[in-house]
């Protein structure tokens, strides 16, 4: 896996990582919203520190501004 997230990236990812989890623990979400909302926090935060996207490769997309270190797949 070769990362294709920048700093911003992550940082924004964390954030509403964060606010999702502050909704489902001050039970502003319950239910299935609740779980819908912690599977979600969880996946923006692994996708955070491992700094890759999945839904990025597909259409060869980054934000890390390590342009000239990627190779490109044809």
């Amino acid at each position: 896996m070769k990362k294709n997230m920048g700093r911003t990236d992550k940082i924004v990812r964390l954030i509403i990582a964060a606010a999702l989890l502050i909704l489902y623990a001050t039970e502003v979400v319950e239910g299935t919203w609740g779980i819908i909302f912690l599977i979600l926090a969880g996946i923006l935060v692994l996708t955070s520190l491992v700094s890759f996207c999945p839904l990025y490769a597909p259409f060869h997309l980054h934000t890390n501004r390590n342009k000239n270190k990627q190779e490109k797949v044809v």
